[in-house]
C-alpha cells in the first residue's frame, strides 16, 4: 500500500542533525527551513522538511534512519525506492509507519567528489565546504543565494515571503552569485531587479 501522499509530519531539522551526527556525508537542510536557519528561526511554518546529498552518498544517510521506509517521488507520486526508480527522480522521502506520515525528503544531488553541482545548471558548481553553512545549533543549511534559485523557479507566496526576507541581508558575493545564476537559469526574472 502506497502512502498518502499528503500525509506529512515533518521533523524539525534539529531530529534530523542529531541522528545524522557524524555520518561522514555532506548534508544540509535546504528549502524554506534553510532560510528560517540562517536568518535565526521563527520566519514562518513548515509543511515539509528538506534536506540534501550528494546522490551516490545516500545510502549511508538513508542508513542512519533503520525505522523509515524511503520512497522516490516525482511527478505527482510516491514509489517504493528501488534502484530503477532511484535512477529517474532526484526526491527521496521518507516515511514512518509507526506514525503514518512522511518526516523529511532528500534531494539526492549531482556532485563531482566533494563539488555540488546544481540540478538547475551543470556549470553551476561549488565546494559543499563553501555552499554549506551551520546555524548557532550546529546544524548545517544551504547556502541561502543557493535556495533562493530554487526557490525562483515557482515563485509560489512561500519563496516569495523568504526571498523578501532574506535577500536583503545577502552579502555583496551572495548577491552577485544569486543574480548570475537567475540570469543563467531564468533570464529576466524579475529578482534579478529586485
Amino acid at each position: 500500500m502506497t502512502p498518502d501522499i499528503d500525509a506529512w509530519l515533518p521533523w524539525h531539522p534539529r531530529q534530523v542533525a542529531e541522528r545524522l551526527a557524524g555520518v561522514g556525508v555532506p548534508w544540509y537542510v535546504a528549502g524554506g527551513w534553510a532560510v528560517d536557519l540562517h536568518l535565526g528561526g521563527g520566519l514562518r511554518e513548515h509543511e515539509d522538511l528538506e534536506i540534501g546529498v550528494p546522490r551516490e552518498r545516500f545510502a549511508p544517510i538513508a542508513g542512519r534512519f533503520p525505522e523509515l521506509a524511503f520512497y522516490v517521488a516525482g511527478d505527482g507520486r510516491v514509489a517504493p525506492a528501488t534502484p530503477a526508480a532511484l535512477a529517474e527522480q532526484y526526491q527521496t522521502w521518507a516515511y514512518d509507519p509507526a506514525a503514518d506520515g512522511w518526516r523529511f525528503d532528500v534531494f539526492r544531488e549531482p556532485h563531482d567528489g566533494d563539488v555540488w553541482i546544481s540540478r538547475r545548471h551543470e556549470s553551476l558548481r561549488r565546494p559543499y565546504a563553501e555552499l554549506v553553512r551551520t546555524d548557532r545549533d550546529g546544524i548545517p543549511y544551504l547556502s541561502p543565494e543557493v535556495v533562493l534559485l530554487f526557490k525562483a523557479k515557482h515563485r509560489r507566496p512561500k519563496d516569495e515571503q523568504d526571498f523578501a526576507a532574506v535577500a536583503p541581508v545577502l552579502t555583496a558575493g551572495e548577491r552577485e552569485w544569486l543574480n548570475d545564476a537567475l540570469r543563467l537559469v531564468h533570464p529576466g526574472h524579475a529578482w534579478i531587479s529586485e
